[in-house]
């Protein structure tokens, strides 16, 4: 049995709360004298339709906060709640489903599939998932990152730009509820990476998207509503940039 997601996403309510709720979390790399505390303790809400960047020196933490909130990696002590689901304690098969049907991700990397088109790189989480594809979203959001002439070529055969692009259509395509991004311009030049900066403000802008990206760029940073500073595994600022520039 399939099923259709929505031509858009839907906005969401304003009682459905928070995005992204940690409580507390504790993650240790290691034991005795070696042990490395990797996130010491660490409060953290992200609001739904907001973009949001985490910062912060090599080892302070950041690559493990998302790593723990996008279920990748485990915490050793607390709680995290993504859409309302506790994630903590999951079972593996369950905690695959939602990262499956309620995250999506852009990596550095791009991590498309080389034997696949790009439109078959796109809608691959769809069929991973047993959904039928929507023709007006797809179309949605290859229109609007540029790419809707593109979707029959390979990866070797598109631009870096275009490749995440790809990528970033990629991690919506199932209308998520938090797309994480793992320093998704790390490999790009300034003006590929400005465009990738804009179609992720594009995606909470237009279509109410939540993202969480990581990066040690500050300019890059500077184009999220918010920014938050890890140091030593804890929360050493958190910025709201929204009032700044007028922003919604």
């Amino acid at each position: 049995m399939t099923t259709a997601l929505p031509a858009a996403p839907p906005t969401p309510p304003a009682d459905r709360g928070p995005a992204l709720v940690a409580r507390g979390i504790t993650r240790t790399y290691g034991t005795g004298a070696g042990a490395v505390t990797a996130l010491d303790a660490v409060d953290l809400e992200i609001a739904r339709g907001a973009f949001t960047a985490i910062m912060g020196p090599s080892g302070s933490g950041k690559s493990t906060l998302l790593h723990v909130l996008a279920g990748l990696d485990v915490v050793d002590q607390g709680s995290i709640r993504l859409d309302g689901t506790e994630i903590t304690g999951l079972a593996d098969d369950d905690l695959t489903v939602l990262r499956r049907e309620r995250i999506g991700f852009v990596f550095q990397s791009f991590n498309l599939l080389p034997m696949l088109s790009a439109e078959q790189n796109i809608v691959l989480p769809l069929e991973l998932a047993g959904a039928r594809v929507d023709r007006a979203w797809l179309d949605t959001l290859t229109a609007a990152f540029g790419i809707a002439d593109r979707l029959t070529h390979l990866p070797s055969q598109l631009s870096g730009g275009q490749v995440q692009r790809v990528a970033i259509a990629r991690a919506l395509v199932t209308s998520p509820a938090v797309v994480f991004a793992d320093e998704p311009t790390g490999n790009l030049d300034s003006l590929t990476t400005e465009e990738v900066l804009d179609f992720l403000r594009l995606s909470v802008d237009e279509f109410g998207q939540t993202v969480v990206m990581v990066t040690h760029e500050r300019e890059a940073a500077e184009r999220a509503d918010r920014i938050i500073t890890l140091a030593d595994g804890r929360i050493a600022a958190d910025e709201d940039l929204r009032d700044l520039r007028g922003r919604r």
